[in-house]
């Protein structure tokens, strides 16, 4: 798998992520880089930046990795806490939503993310990208069917809290003990039969003439909202 940009390669460098290759366009200046590099003993290829374009659908800013393809953790694995904080994302598809959600629940301190295999975006190089590197330190689980989980964690103990326009106040939820909060398609919102399993619908108040939010700004507020209510 391909990530790629400056502030990746440090992270991944710093945190002594697996590295396979390293591209360089031809007079990269990044002196500090290239030394993480050359001190780890990491092959580098020097490209013509019109190379470069090829490999990656965004702005590489001179440099891309070649890494092993995401590994991700198992339900299991975000279940180890007493009172876990989850979020769910019911086929979230653009790649920087996805990594800006990632972002966002690693600085709140969420337990895991869980995405569905089907019709949703994957963690790929856009996604690490976007989400600066947090991707590597988050525990995001890929499943088969959304619901099939929602139904396992409330037998669980877990309350479901979704998130659409026509609910209540989201300040107004007891998100304390175990919680996961569903993030709907950018389009769609959550479909039915999630929306249906939800314990609560948690809304943000649209004072505005906008009436929704982009995806990873409305569940980053739900989000901070449920960690303050939490603390």
């Amino acid at each position: 798998m391909y990530v790629y940009g400056k502030n990746v390669a440090n992270e991944m460098l710093d945190d002594n992520k697996k590295i396979n290759q390293v591209f360089v366009m031809y007079n990269f200046k990044e002196k500090e880089l290239l030394d993480k590099i050359n001190r780890k003993h990491i092959p580098v290829k020097e490209l013509p930046k019109v190379e470069l374009d090829k490999k990656v659908p965004g702005l590489h800013q001179g440099i891309i990795l070649d890494i092993p393809d995401y590994q991700y953790a198992s339900l299991d694995d975000v279940l180890v806490n007493e009172n876990p904080l989850l979020v769910i994302l019911d086929h979230i598809v653009d790649p920087h939503n996805l990594g800006a959600i990632i972002r966002t629940c690693e600085a709140a301190g969420v337990d895991g993310i869980i995405i569905p295999k089907d019709r949703s975006v994957s963690v790929n190089g856009t996604v690490l990208k976007t989400s600066v590197g947090t991707a590597e330190r988050m525990k995001i689980v890929e499943v088969s069917n959304i619901v099939n989980v929602i139904k396992k964690l409330k037998k669980d103990g877990f309350w479901i809290v979704g998130t659409d326009m026509d609910g209540t106040d989201y300040t107004k939820i007891d998100y304390r003990g175990k919680c996961a909060i569903v993030c709907g398609n950018e389009g769609e919102g959550m479909s039915r039969l999630v929306q249906e399993n939800c314990d609560f619908i948690a809304s943000i108040p649209m004072k505005g003439h906008v009436n929704s939010l982009n995806a990873s700004v409305a569940t980053g507020i739900v989000i901070f909202e449920a960690i303050k209510g939490r603390s």
